[in-house]
C-alpha cells in the first residue's frame, strides 16, 4: 500500500481545529509529548513499515522537493 499524500481527509477544517484544541493551553514540552503520542498511534493503526519510512521520508523533506 503506498503512502497516500493527496488531500484525503473527510473534514480537514474539524481536524485542524481538533488537534488545535488538543494543544490549547498546554506547555511546550507536554504539546510534544502530545505531538509524539499521536504520531506513535497513528503508526500503529497504519501499521505497514513500508508505508511508514515513506512517510517519515517525506516529512523530512522540504515541500518544494516533493
Amino acid at each position: 500500500m503506498p503512502l497516500v499524500t493527496t488531500p484525503n481527509l473527510s473534514a480537514p477544517d474539524d481536524f485542524y481545529e481538533a488537534l488545535i484544541d488538543a494543544h490549547k493551553d498546554l506547555p511546550i514540552e507536554e504539546s510534544h509529548a502530545l505531538n509524539a503520542r499521536l504520531i506513535l498511534l497513528l503508526a500503529n493503526h497504519i501499521g505497514a513499515i513500508d508505508v511508514l519510512r515513506e512517510a517519515l521520508e517525506a516529512a523530512r523533506q522540504h515541500p518544494t522537493d516533493r
